[in-house]
């Protein structure tokens, strides 16, 4: 199998470290995951990868078979490329680009993605718009390519209905998303350092869902960062505290949620294996038994699937059925 090497967040990725034999292949068929993964009869099937998630950059990809779209920008432009090509999503799929804020690591090659890539709109509130424009350095022909949205006023793109809703966040303006295809939710809530009581409403009614746990407490209080910015990662616009989501999910977890995946965990203040230990244990506490959301047979016998997404490194690729 031939190699081949992207730079991605700042260091040189193998493919052939990170996708299975064959990843290179830009045509491979995808390979799902999840209940009814083996049925070669599906229609229905809702595909999503992370690219990153955390300080240095955030950007996934939510598509079905005919159309997808991004949720923020702060991943090169060439290494999400590569990574769509490598599951045979070419960028002609791709019919939106949604951002969350206007913080850098999510909105850092938004344009570069637009100017490259005919066809793709921006959906954003006029607000986030102008946080971008006046604190990046970015040329004002973003606007060309700006479609402007309301929180909680569903718009259609591709073959989703989206929804924006309000977050709590220190950006210019905040929000997750909500994706409705047929009669499945997926939900993607990140950056807060608390749950508004719109955000709990559409998280509620995920089947899959992307939710923010930040930081371990020990480890921030304990830790090297100044006591300002310590201040600000805890309180309410800031961000959410392992257990924190944990106690959160116990109220809001439904049969039909089967996929949980947590974001934007800090470098510094966080492991993959402390906020999955704190969610974990929450989810157990009200008799839950999560897998890993690696397709395994322990897995499929599980309530619902457990997954601490790679802040530098792309997941694996998902298919919900």
């Amino acid at each position: 199998m031939s190699r081949r090497k992207i730079t991605f967040a700042g260091a040189a990725i193998d493919f052939e470290e990170w996708l299975e034999p064959g990843g290179n292949e830009p045509n491979r068929p995808v390979q799902p995951v999840g209940k009814n993964a083996d049925d070669p009869t599906a229609d229905n099937r809702i595909f999503y990868q992370s690219f990153g998630s955390g300080s240095s950059g955030n950007c996934c990809y939510v598509g079905t078979a005919n159309s997808g779209l991004l949720i923020d920008a702060g991943i090169r432009e060439d290494a999400v490329v590569a990574m769509l090509r490598s599951n045979g999503i070419g960028m002609g799929k791709v019919k939106g680009i949604l951002l969350t804020h206007d913080h850098n690591d999510h909105v850092k090659y938004v344009y570069k993605l637009l100017r490259n890539h005919k066809g793709i709109s921006l959906f954003c509130t006029n607000r986030v718009m102008n946080g971008i424009l006046r604190h990046h350095n970015v040329s004002s022909r973003l606007k060309d390519y700006h479609v402007p949205i309301f929180k909680e006023i569903p718009f259609k793109v591709g073959d989703f209905e989206v929804t924006a809703f309000e977050t709590s966040h220190d950006g210019t303006d905040n929000m997750g998303f909500s994706l409705s295809y047929g009669d499945r939710k997926f939900v993607l809530a990140t950056d807060m350092g608390a749950v508004t009581t719109r955000a709990k409403h559409y998280i509620s009614e995920a089947n899959h869902l992307v939710i923010e746990s930040n930081y371990d407490l020990q480890m921030l209080m304990t830790g090297r960062y100044p006591e300002h910015l310590k201040a600000r990662i805890i309180t309410t616009t800031g961000h959410m505290e392992n257990e924190e989501t944990g106690r959160f999910l116990q109220g809001v977890y439904h049969p039909g949620m089967s996929h949980i995946f947590l974001c934007h965990l800090s470098k510094e203040n966080n492991t993959p294996q402390k906020a999955l230990a704190a969610v974990r244990s929450a989810l157990e506490g009200i008799g839950l038994k999560t897998g890993n959301g690696e397709n395994t047979l322990a897995d499929r016998d599980a309530d619902v699937q457990l997954v601490a997404l790679p802040r530098t490194e792309p997941s694996r690729w998902y298919v919900f059925l």
